[in-house]
């Protein structure tokens, strides 16, 4: 009893680190500039806070913990330095931020978020939308790689967001409600590495898992980083396919 109290705790408490700082990649390493077509980097008073995917040129999926009011944010795509102004950036005002209707903020299921933006983005070489799948397709292998990039702190107990976009190869996780003690839902899924020392963490939330060219996670919470014992936890996007489509469908 006192072993599962005190996990509780630990896990409220990462939580709500993680909820508060955002989050981050670590073991990672600078992309070339304009490689991850999809990134989005989500703002607020221009300063970077979450990570967020574009996948129809007016929509940007990120995570729910990451709502903010519409009018107070902005989406920021082909951007690589956040300290610089290198000229390729769209920077867009956003138009409506619709969180799912069955987000749970205190389990973090169904953390799932669309942002209308106010104008469509210009798809070009920089900037293309990521792919989704249906939860009808083949399941995802659990010995795949995938990549989860973002701006986040690059150092475990940094506090310092990344100048520059950064991204790091994790492998999908099984069996995740091991680490997690029945705290992951179907919605949910692990990536990480089984040595630790790769993850995403503080100014990463919202942002995109790629795996096989495919938008399967949407980092969402954790405890710790790049903790061995306990893998990055991510929205499984594919379970939300419809709802996504429902969702742009009603609100073009």
């Amino acid at each position: 009893m006192g072993q599962c109290f005190k996990a509780t705790v630990l896990l409220v408490l990462a939580l709500a680190v993680r909820e508060s700082s955002g989050q981050r990649i670590i073991g990672g390493q600078e992309v070339v500039p304009y490689s991850i077509k999809y990134q989005a980097s989500i703002q607020y008073n221009r300063v970077h806070y979450c990570g967020g995917t574009l996948i129809r040129p007016q929509w940007v999926v990120s995570a729910a913990h990451c709502w903010r009011p519409s009018s107070l944010i902005q989406v920021v795509l082909s951007e690589h330095s956040l300290v610089l102004e290198e000229g390729f950036e769209q920077i867009f005002n956003v138009s409506k931020a619709l969180v799912h209707y069955n987000y749970n903020y205190q389990t973090f299921n169904n953390d799932i978020m669309l942002l209308k933006l106010a104008e469509p983005a210009q798809l070009n070489a920089n900037v293309q939308p990521a792919t989704l799948l249906e939860d009808t397709d083949p399941p995802l292998n659990s010995s795949v790689s995938c990549t989860v990039s973002g701006w986040g702190v690059t150092r475990i107990y940094s506090s310092y967001l990344s100048q520059v976009l950064y991204a790091v190869v994790v492998n999908v996780m099984p069996n995740c409600n091991f680490y997690y003690y029945g705290k992951i839902t179907e919605n949910m899924l692990c990536a990480g590495s089984r040595f630790g020392g790769k993850d995403s963490c503080q100014g990463d939330s919202g942002g995109p898992l790629i795996c096989d060219g495919n938008l399967e996670g949407i980092v969402s919470w954790g405890i710790g980083c790049a903790n061995p014992y306990f893998p990055g936890v991510y929205t499984k996007v594919r379970n939300y396919t419809k709802w996504i489509k429902w969702v742009i469908g009603t609100n073009e």
